[in-house]
């Protein structure tokens, strides 16, 4: 089982913990990986929001090394997922705007690899019997709010991996590892996206209803599968404690960090530390590591 390996901007920088915890999870279940060469920012919004040809031009530059390299592509981030899967589509139904996107990045892209992210991947092609046989740290009595955000589930429903108002894929993969995943209805509510830069207080406002209500329906912690839902959520939790004026101490984590904490990862290659709301507290008191201090 191989794939080429997308990283996108954000796993190289900011949340270069997904990055880590990912590579590690999927070496850990026999997932080879081999980065795409000379991949390029998949747009994001911006591109999207800008001008429609550059937001299929700039993912189909990877869509096409990794074709060369004879591999579907495996992404983390769900905005880079979104951006990479949609393109694609488009490029595979339309033989003119493929032809114009080759001409502009001056390739022969013929559209016949997948996008694929990677909780699908683990879930569904290595397979939630064989995740399960390879859990060596059981996470029984960790309650986990599974956060699948705007855009992992809300493709066009001919590119969906999950039900759009109640997915359930990370719930699926937590389940695998012994944690319980607990049953809350925002899911798929915004968590403010990149209104951080504009508009801080609306990021603040509903990150804090989602802490909020996870915190309420009895979760430990969330995990996340996008690194701008982990930054809000996390970044700005004691602004959102501040200003609902109460406390959450909710950890926010990426799936696949606690994924590599079932599968007997440590947690210096999880990158636990990096997280501002810190787990170690609760996952000591779980009794899933030995101290609450992160040495």
């Amino acid at each position: 089982m191989r794939y080429g390996y997308f990283p996108g901007c954000s796993l190289l920088s900011g949340a270069a913990e997904y990055d880590r915890s990912a590579r590690g999870v999927l070496a850990a279940l026999d997932v080879a990986v081999e980065e795409i060469e000379d991949w390029v920012c998949c747009g994001a919004t911006p591109a999207h929001a800008t001008n429609h040809t550059l937001s299929v031009a700039l993912p189909a530059i990877s869509c096409a090394a990794a074709e060369k390299q004879g591999l579907d592509i495996l992404t983390c981030c769900s905005a880079c997922f979104s951006r990479l899967k949609q393109a694609n589509a488009e490029l595979q139904k339309d033989p003119a705007l493929l032809a114009k996107v080759n001409g502009i990045i001056e390739e022969d892209y013929k559209g016949t690899i997948r996008v694929l992210h990677v909780a699908e991947i683990l879930a569904r092609e290595v397979g939630l019997d064989a995740l399960r046989a390879r859990v060596t740290r059981p996470l029984k009595g960790l309650k986990i709010a599974s956060y699948y955000g705007c855009l992992l589930a809300r493709l066009p429903e001919e590119l969906r991996i999950d039900k759009i108002e109640y997915p359930t894929l990370l719930d699926d993969l937590m389940a695998a590892t012994g944690a319980e995943p607990v049953d809350w209805p925002c899911k798929t509510e915004c968590c403010g996206a990149a209104l951080t830069l504009a508009m801080q207080d609306t990021v603040v406002r509903l990150s804090g209803q989602l802490l909020q209500t996870a915190r309420d329906c009895g979760a430990d912690a969330l995990v996340v599968a996008c690194p701008l839902c982990q930054a809000n959520l996390d970044l700005f939790q004691s602004n959102a404690e501040e200003q609902l004026r109460e406390a959450f101490g909710l950890p926010v984590l990426y799936f696949t960090q606690v994924l590599g904490l079932a599968l007997g990862l440590e947690a210096d290659d999880l990158c636990l530390d990096k997280v501002i709301v810190d787990p170690m507290p609760l996952l000591a008191e779980k009794g899933l590591v030995e101290t609450a201090v992160y040495l």
